[in-house]
Protein backbone atom coordinates (compact mmCIF):
# COMPACT_ATOMS: atom_id res chain seq x y z
CA UNK A 1 0.00 0.00 0.00
CA UNK A 2 2.90 2.61 -0.04
CA UNK A 3 3.52 5.00 -2.83
CA UNK A 4 5.78 3.38 -4.81
CA UNK A 5 6.90 6.49 -6.81
CA UNK A 6 9.05 6.95 -4.31
CA UNK A 7 12.93 5.78 -4.90
CA UNK A 8 15.24 4.86 -1.78
CA UNK A 9 19.19 5.22 -1.93
CA UNK A 10 21.55 2.17 -2.18
CA UNK A 11 22.04 2.40 1.33
CA UNK A 12 18.78 1.74 2.71
CA UNK A 13 17.17 5.36 3.10
CA UNK A 14 14.35 6.59 1.73
CA UNK A 15 14.48 10.21 -0.38
CA UNK A 16 10.83 10.87 0.46
CA UNK A 17 10.59 15.02 0.25
CA UNK A 18 7.84 15.41 3.37
CA UNK A 19 7.52 18.72 2.90
CA UNK A 20 6.50 18.84 -0.89
CA UNK A 21 4.58 15.64 -0.35
CA UNK A 22 2.11 17.41 2.19
CA UNK A 23 1.85 20.85 0.09
CA UNK A 24 0.57 18.16 -2.43
CA UNK A 25 -1.72 16.21 -0.40
CA UNK A 26 -2.84 17.92 2.64
CA UNK A 27 -6.39 20.17 2.45
CA UNK A 28 -8.51 20.79 5.55
CA UNK A 29 -11.43 20.48 3.75
CA UNK A 30 -11.12 17.26 3.48
CA UNK A 31 -12.56 14.44 5.08
CA UNK A 32 -10.71 12.74 7.89
CA UNK A 33 -11.21 9.16 6.41
CA UNK A 34 -10.25 10.68 3.09
CA UNK A 35 -6.66 12.37 4.22
CA UNK A 36 -6.01 9.26 7.28
CA UNK A 37 -6.51 6.37 3.34
CA UNK A 38 -3.49 9.48 1.58
CA UNK A 39 -1.28 8.98 4.41
CA UNK A 40 -1.78 4.89 4.49
CA UNK A 41 -1.39 4.76 0.98
CA UNK A 42 1.88 6.94 1.06
CA UNK A 43 3.13 4.22 4.15
CA UNK A 44 2.90 7.46 6.30
CA UNK A 45 0.01 6.23 8.66
CA UNK A 46 3.02 4.83 10.98
CA UNK A 47 6.08 4.86 8.65
CA UNK A 48 8.44 3.23 11.38
CA UNK A 49 6.46 -0.13 10.05
CA UNK A 50 8.24 -2.12 7.06
CA UNK A 51 7.20 -2.03 3.99
CA UNK A 52 4.20 -2.21 2.25
CA UNK A 53 2.35 -1.11 5.37
CA UNK A 54 5.01 1.66 6.07
CA UNK A 55 8.34 3.00 5.04
CA UNK A 56 10.83 1.47 7.07
CA UNK A 57 11.81 5.11 8.22
CA UNK A 58 14.03 5.21 11.64
CA UNK A 59 12.67 7.38 14.68
CA UNK A 60 14.58 10.80 12.91
CA UNK A 61 12.85 10.49 9.72
CA UNK A 62 9.69 9.92 10.97
CA UNK A 63 10.46 12.91 13.46
CA UNK A 64 10.88 14.83 10.57
CA UNK A 65 7.43 14.51 9.21
CA UNK A 66 5.85 14.84 12.42
CA UNK A 67 7.70 18.56 12.52
CA UNK A 68 6.29 19.26 9.51
CA UNK A 69 2.50 18.25 10.27
CA UNK A 70 2.35 20.53 13.34
CA UNK A 71 4.01 23.70 12.02
CA UNK A 72 1.45 23.36 9.10
CA UNK A 73 -1.43 22.34 11.33
CA UNK A 74 -2.05 19.19 9.54
CA UNK A 75 -4.10 16.57 11.58
CA UNK A 76 -1.83 13.34 12.62
CA UNK A 77 -3.06 10.34 11.88
CA UNK A 78 -5.35 7.72 13.13
CA UNK A 79 -3.51 7.44 17.19
CA UNK A 80 -4.65 4.90 19.63
CA UNK A 81 -4.47 1.77 20.42
CA UNK A 82 -4.90 -0.49 16.56
CA UNK A 83 -2.03 2.17 15.59
CA UNK A 84 0.18 1.53 18.53
CA UNK A 85 -0.23 -2.06 19.87
CA UNK A 86 -2.48 -3.96 17.55
CA UNK A 87 -0.81 -3.12 14.50
CA UNK A 88 2.88 -3.63 15.09
CA UNK A 89 1.44 -7.72 16.93
CA UNK A 90 -0.60 -8.62 14.15
CA UNK A 91 2.60 -7.94 11.62
CA UNK A 92 4.27 -10.32 14.32
CA UNK A 93 2.48 -13.47 14.94
CA UNK A 94 -0.97 -12.99 12.60
CA UNK A 95 -1.67 -15.04 10.16
CA UNK A 96 -1.47 -13.29 6.23
CA UNK A 97 -5.31 -13.80 6.10
CA UNK A 98 -5.41 -11.77 9.60
CA UNK A 99 -3.04 -9.10 8.52
CA UNK A 100 -4.37 -8.13 5.79
CA UNK A 101 -7.82 -8.02 7.19
CA UNK A 102 -6.56 -5.64 10.23
CA UNK A 103 -3.43 -4.01 9.42
CA UNK A 104 -4.82 -2.05 6.06
CA UNK A 105 -8.00 -0.46 8.40
CA UNK A 106 -6.01 0.72 11.04
CA UNK A 107 -3.34 2.66 9.57
CA UNK A 108 -6.32 4.02 7.54
CA UNK A 109 -8.16 5.11 10.27
CA UNK A 110 -11.02 2.92 9.48
CA UNK A 111 -11.18 0.52 12.68
CA UNK A 112 -10.32 2.02 16.40
CA UNK A 113 -9.20 -0.49 18.48
CA UNK A 114 -8.73 -1.28 22.73
CA UNK A 115 -6.41 -3.54 25.16
CA UNK A 116 -8.59 -6.20 26.58
CA UNK A 117 -5.86 -7.25 28.92
CA UNK A 118 -6.22 -6.40 32.68
CA UNK A 119 -9.06 -7.40 34.83
CA UNK A 120 -10.23 -6.37 38.64
CA UNK A 121 -8.62 -9.60 39.67
CA UNK A 122 -5.45 -9.82 37.52
CA UNK A 123 -3.96 -6.53 37.54
CA UNK A 124 -0.56 -6.75 38.35
CA UNK A 125 -0.65 -10.74 37.64
CA UNK A 126 -2.15 -10.13 34.75
CA UNK A 127 -1.70 -14.50 34.07
CA UNK A 128 -3.69 -14.55 36.57
CA UNK A 129 -6.78 -13.52 33.91
CA UNK A 130 -10.16 -15.43 34.64
CA UNK A 131 -12.16 -14.28 31.51
CA UNK A 132 -12.64 -17.76 29.83
CA UNK A 133 -13.06 -19.17 26.06
CA UNK A 134 -15.26 -21.71 25.32
CA UNK A 135 -15.38 -23.29 21.79
CA UNK A 136 -18.57 -23.61 19.85
CA UNK A 137 -17.98 -24.83 16.22
CA UNK A 138 -16.11 -21.91 14.24
CA UNK A 139 -16.49 -19.89 17.41
CA UNK A 140 -15.37 -19.17 20.63
CA UNK A 141 -17.60 -18.02 23.25
CA UNK A 142 -16.12 -15.59 25.59
CA UNK A 143 -17.07 -14.56 28.97
CA UNK A 144 -15.65 -12.27 31.99
CA UNK A 145 -14.77 -8.79 32.63
CA UNK A 146 -11.75 -6.28 31.67
CA UNK A 147 -11.11 -3.20 32.72
CA UNK A 148 -8.96 0.04 32.32
CA UNK A 149 -9.50 -0.67 28.34
CA UNK A 150 -8.20 2.66 27.03
CA UNK A 151 -10.87 4.26 24.08
CA UNK A 152 -12.69 1.54 24.81
CA UNK A 153 -16.01 3.17 23.96
CA UNK A 154 -14.90 4.08 20.65
CA UNK A 155 -13.81 0.65 19.48
CA UNK A 156 -14.37 -1.60 16.85
CA UNK A 157 -12.13 -4.30 18.03
CA UNK A 158 -10.43 -5.22 21.00
CA UNK A 159 -7.09 -7.50 21.64
CA UNK A 160 -8.32 -9.70 24.09
CA UNK A 161 -6.60 -12.60 26.29
CA UNK A 162 -8.70 -15.37 27.33
CA UNK A 163 -7.95 -18.70 29.52
CA UNK A 164 -9.23 -21.55 26.42
CA UNK A 165 -7.56 -24.61 28.76
CA UNK A 166 -8.10 -24.34 33.09
CA UNK A 167 -6.34 -27.29 33.47
CA UNK A 168 -2.90 -26.13 31.69
CA UNK A 169 0.09 -24.20 33.81
CA UNK A 170 -1.42 -20.65 34.31
CA UNK A 171 1.27 -18.79 31.56
CA UNK A 172 -0.11 -21.64 29.18
CA UNK A 173 -3.83 -22.26 28.37
CA UNK A 174 -4.07 -18.61 27.38
CA UNK A 175 -5.26 -17.69 24.00
CA UNK A 176 -5.01 -14.16 21.92
CA UNK A 177 -7.71 -12.75 19.86
CA UNK A 178 -9.01 -10.06 17.76
CA UNK A 179 -12.06 -9.42 19.33
CA UNK A 180 -15.63 -7.89 17.58
CA UNK A 181 -16.41 -5.25 20.31
CA UNK A 182 -19.86 -4.23 18.16
CA UNK A 183 -21.84 -7.47 19.25
CA UNK A 184 -24.93 -8.25 21.60
CA UNK A 185 -22.95 -9.45 24.94
CA UNK A 186 -20.43 -7.00 25.01
CA UNK A 187 -20.71 -3.93 27.41
CA UNK A 188 -18.62 -0.97 27.84
CA UNK A 189 -18.60 1.74 30.54
CA UNK A 190 -16.55 4.26 30.52
CA UNK A 191 -14.80 5.70 33.78
CA UNK A 192 -14.15 9.18 34.63
CA UNK A 193 -11.19 10.06 35.74
CA UNK A 194 -9.85 12.87 37.80
CA UNK A 195 -8.79 15.21 35.00
CA UNK A 196 -12.40 15.15 33.53
CA UNK A 197 -11.56 12.65 30.48
CA UNK A 198 -12.93 9.28 30.31
CA UNK A 199 -9.95 7.46 28.78
CA UNK A 200 -10.59 4.26 30.21
CA UNK A 201 -13.68 1.79 30.42
CA UNK A 202 -14.36 -1.41 32.08
CA UNK A 203 -15.96 -3.84 29.72
CA UNK A 204 -18.39 -6.61 30.56
CA UNK A 205 -18.07 -9.88 28.22
CA UNK A 206 -21.23 -12.59 28.58
CA UNK A 207 -20.89 -15.02 25.83
CA UNK A 208 -20.11 -12.55 22.84
CA UNK A 209 -18.41 -14.11 20.18
CA UNK A 210 -15.30 -14.28 18.22
CA UNK A 211 -14.40 -16.34 15.04
CA UNK A 212 -11.64 -19.49 15.42
CA UNK A 213 -9.95 -17.81 12.61
CA UNK A 214 -9.30 -14.29 14.29
CA UNK A 215 -6.55 -16.34 16.63
CA UNK A 216 -3.57 -14.13 16.57
CA UNK A 217 -0.74 -16.83 16.99
CA UNK A 218 -1.01 -20.89 18.27
CA UNK A 219 -4.07 -21.94 20.45
CA UNK A 220 -2.90 -21.93 24.01
CA UNK A 221 0.36 -19.48 23.49
CA UNK A 222 -1.22 -16.04 23.68
CA UNK A 223 0.99 -15.24 26.87
CA UNK A 224 4.03 -14.88 24.34
CA UNK A 225 1.60 -13.12 21.55
CA UNK A 226 1.03 -10.85 24.46
CA UNK A 227 4.37 -10.11 25.85
CA UNK A 228 5.23 -8.82 22.38
CA UNK A 229 2.47 -6.24 22.56
CA UNK A 230 3.54 -5.44 26.36
CA UNK A 231 7.13 -4.92 25.04
CA UNK A 232 5.74 -2.45 22.37
CA UNK A 233 3.31 -0.92 24.90
CA UNK A 234 6.29 -0.29 27.38
CA UNK A 235 8.58 0.91 24.87
CA UNK A 236 6.11 3.24 23.53
CA UNK A 237 5.43 4.56 26.99
CA UNK A 238 8.88 4.91 27.68
CA UNK A 239 9.56 6.62 24.10
CA UNK A 240 9.04 9.92 22.79
CA UNK A 241 6.24 10.58 20.81
CA UNK A 242 7.42 10.25 17.00
CA UNK A 243 4.17 11.01 15.17
CA UNK A 244 2.02 14.42 14.69
CA UNK A 245 -1.11 14.91 17.60
CA UNK A 246 -4.69 14.10 16.70
CA UNK A 247 -7.43 14.99 18.17
CA UNK A 248 -9.41 12.59 15.56
CA UNK A 249 -10.89 9.36 16.79
CA UNK A 250 -10.39 6.36 14.28
CA UNK A 251 -12.81 3.74 13.63
CA UNK A 252 -16.34 3.62 13.06
CA UNK A 253 -18.07 4.66 16.43
CA UNK A 254 -16.93 7.80 17.18
CA UNK A 255 -17.91 9.44 13.92
CA UNK A 256 -14.91 11.24 12.88
CA UNK A 257 -14.34 10.18 9.77
CA UNK A 258 -16.63 12.06 7.67
CA UNK A 259 -15.98 15.29 9.68
CA UNK A 260 -13.39 17.54 7.93
CA UNK A 261 -10.11 17.32 8.44
CA UNK A 262 -9.34 20.62 9.04
CA UNK A 263 -11.72 21.33 12.25
CA UNK A 264 -9.72 19.46 14.52
CA UNK A 265 -6.19 20.78 14.43
CA UNK A 266 -3.65 18.76 15.89
CA UNK A 267 -4.32 19.03 19.53
CA UNK A 268 -4.63 15.65 20.89
CA UNK A 269 -6.83 16.90 24.23
CA UNK A 270 -9.65 13.85 23.66
CA UNK A 271 -6.85 11.99 25.29
CA UNK A 272 -5.86 14.03 28.06
CA UNK A 273 -2.49 16.39 28.57
CA UNK A 274 -0.22 13.55 30.23
CA UNK A 275 2.31 13.52 27.71
CA UNK A 276 6.05 15.03 28.73
CA UNK A 277 8.48 15.21 26.00
CA UNK A 278 10.83 17.75 24.29
CA UNK A 279 7.42 20.24 23.81
CA UNK A 280 6.69 20.23 27.95
CA UNK A 281 10.29 20.94 28.64
CA UNK A 282 9.82 23.89 26.57
CA UNK A 283 6.79 24.85 27.86
CA UNK A 284 7.59 25.47 31.39
CA UNK A 285 11.20 27.37 30.34
CA UNK A 286 8.68 29.95 28.59
CA UNK A 287 6.20 29.69 31.72
CA UNK A 288 9.33 30.20 33.95
CA UNK A 289 10.70 33.18 31.87
CA UNK A 290 7.32 34.84 32.15
CA UNK A 291 6.92 34.79 35.62
CA UNK A 292 10.41 35.08 36.79
CA UNK A 293 10.72 31.62 38.37
CA UNK A 294 13.67 31.25 36.04
CA UNK A 295 15.68 33.19 38.34
CA UNK A 296 15.51 30.22 40.53
CA UNK A 297 18.71 27.85 40.45
CA UNK A 298 17.08 24.88 41.76
CA UNK A 299 14.17 25.14 38.82
CA UNK A 300 16.32 25.56 36.62
CA UNK A 301 18.05 22.72 37.40
CA UNK A 302 15.24 20.61 37.58
CA UNK A 303 14.49 21.97 34.00
CA UNK A 304 17.71 20.77 32.68
CA UNK A 305 17.83 17.13 34.62
CA UNK A 306 14.09 16.87 33.01
CA UNK A 307 15.46 17.44 29.57
CA UNK A 308 18.48 15.59 30.42
CA UNK A 309 16.27 12.30 30.88
CA UNK A 310 14.08 12.53 28.29
CA UNK A 311 17.19 13.11 25.69
CA UNK A 312 18.94 9.56 27.56
CA UNK A 313 15.19 7.75 27.15
CA UNK A 314 15.28 8.92 23.87
CA UNK A 315 18.64 7.71 22.96
CA UNK A 316 17.77 4.57 25.00
CA UNK A 317 14.91 3.36 23.11
CA UNK A 318 16.89 4.33 19.41
CA UNK A 319 19.66 1.93 20.68
CA UNK A 320 16.57 -0.77 21.28
CA UNK A 321 14.70 0.10 18.25
CA UNK A 322 18.73 -0.49 16.65
CA UNK A 323 18.83 -4.37 17.91
CA UNK A 324 21.33 -3.06 20.29
CA UNK A 325 19.68 -4.15 23.45
CA UNK A 326 22.12 -5.04 25.74
CA UNK A 327 19.61 -6.12 29.16
CA UNK A 328 16.76 -7.87 27.45
CA UNK A 329 14.83 -5.50 30.33
CA UNK A 330 14.85 -2.41 27.68
CA UNK A 331 11.10 -1.25 27.59
CA UNK A 332 10.34 -2.13 31.24
CA UNK A 333 13.51 -0.03 31.80
CA UNK A 334 12.03 3.06 29.59
CA UNK A 335 8.76 2.66 31.07
CA UNK A 336 10.37 3.11 34.88
CA UNK A 337 11.91 6.03 33.44
CA UNK A 338 8.55 7.61 32.16
CA UNK A 339 6.90 7.35 35.34
CA UNK A 340 10.51 9.46 36.49
CA UNK A 341 9.89 11.94 33.96
CA UNK A 342 6.24 12.56 34.62
CA UNK A 343 6.68 13.11 38.12
CA UNK A 344 9.69 15.61 38.08
CA UNK A 345 7.57 17.41 35.04
CA UNK A 346 4.58 17.62 37.44
CA UNK A 347 6.67 19.10 40.48
CA UNK A 348 8.87 21.27 38.70
CA UNK A 349 5.65 22.58 36.63
CA UNK A 350 3.73 23.31 40.09
CA UNK A 351 7.07 24.97 41.63
CA UNK A 352 6.94 27.17 38.52
CA UNK A 353 3.29 28.42 39.16
CA UNK A 354 3.70 28.26 42.89
CA UNK A 355 0.22 28.63 44.12
CA UNK A 356 -1.25 29.07 40.89
CA UNK A 357 -0.85 25.36 40.37
CA UNK A 358 -3.95 24.72 42.66
CA UNK A 359 -6.22 26.86 40.29
CA UNK A 360 -7.34 25.10 37.29
CA UNK A 361 -9.55 25.80 33.88
CA UNK A 362 -8.12 27.54 30.58
CA UNK A 363 -7.93 30.87 31.74
CA UNK A 364 -5.57 29.86 34.86
CA UNK A 365 -1.88 30.28 34.68
CA UNK A 366 -0.53 27.52 31.97
CA UNK A 367 -4.20 27.49 30.48
CA UNK A 368 -4.80 24.53 32.60
CA UNK A 369 -2.24 22.39 31.16
CA UNK A 370 0.73 21.87 34.35
CA UNK A 371 -2.83 21.69 36.37
CA UNK A 372 -4.30 18.57 34.80
CA UNK A 373 -0.30 17.37 34.38
CA UNK A 374 -0.47 17.29 38.11
CA UNK A 375 -3.62 15.15 37.78
CA UNK A 376 -2.16 12.79 35.56
CA UNK A 377 0.63 12.28 37.39
CA UNK A 378 -0.09 9.24 39.04
CA UNK A 379 -1.24 7.21 35.90
CA UNK A 380 1.67 6.52 34.33
CA UNK A 381 3.64 4.40 36.95
CA UNK A 382 0.28 2.16 37.34
CA UNK A 383 -0.81 1.96 33.16
CA UNK A 384 0.75 -0.83 31.28
CA UNK A 385 2.25 -2.68 34.46
CA UNK A 386 2.92 -0.67 37.21
CA UNK A 387 6.85 0.68 38.73
CA UNK A 388 6.37 -2.04 40.95
CA UNK A 389 5.91 -4.92 38.30
CA UNK A 390 8.82 -3.20 35.89
CA UNK A 391 10.93 -3.80 38.92
CA UNK A 392 10.63 -7.13 39.39
CA UNK A 393 10.54 -8.06 35.85
CA UNK A 394 14.25 -6.13 35.65
CA UNK A 395 15.36 -7.93 38.62
CA UNK A 396 14.50 -11.53 37.90
CA UNK A 397 15.11 -11.34 34.11
CA UNK A 398 17.63 -8.91 33.23
CA UNK A 399 19.62 -9.15 37.10
CA UNK A 400 18.85 -12.58 37.37
CA UNK A 401 17.73 -12.59 41.31
CA UNK A 402 15.43 -15.46 42.29
CA UNK A 403 11.65 -14.94 41.63
CA UNK A 404 8.92 -14.60 44.71
CA UNK A 405 7.92 -17.93 45.82
CA UNK A 406 5.01 -19.24 44.56
CA UNK A 407 3.37 -22.17 43.47
CA UNK A 408 5.18 -24.15 41.33
CA UNK A 409 5.02 -23.21 37.20
CA UNK A 410 3.52 -26.78 36.48
CA UNK A 411 0.71 -26.19 38.67
CA UNK A 412 -2.90 -26.35 36.82
CA UNK A 413 -4.52 -23.04 36.76
CA UNK A 414 -7.85 -24.43 38.07
CA UNK A 415 -5.64 -25.70 41.06
CA UNK A 416 -4.21 -22.41 42.10
CA UNK A 417 -5.47 -19.74 45.05
CA UNK A 418 -7.63 -16.76 42.75
CA UNK A 419 -8.61 -13.48 44.12
CA UNK A 420 -12.21 -13.13 45.15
Amino acid sequence: MTDSTTSTRPDGHDDFDVESWLDEHWHPDLPVGEWWSRLANAGLAHPMLPAPYGRGWQRTKTGDLARAMIARGVLGPPSGLGMMLAAPTLLAHGSPKLIEMFVPKILDGQHGWCQLFSEPGAGSDLAGLQTRAERDGDEWVISGQKVWTSMGQWADYGILIARTDPDAPKHRGITYFAFPMKQDGVDVRPLREMTGHALFNEVFIDEARVPHDHIIGDLNDGWRVANTTLMVERSGIGGENVAAPSAAIAGTIAGHLDRSAGSFGNDAAVLGGGMVGPGRVRQLMVLALDNGSIGDPTIRQDLIRLHSMIEITGWHIRRMKSGNAATGAEGNLAKLRNSDITRLARDVGCRILGAGATIVGPDSASGGAVQELALFSPAPSIYGGSDQVQRNIIGERALGLPKEPGPDRNTPFRDLPHNG
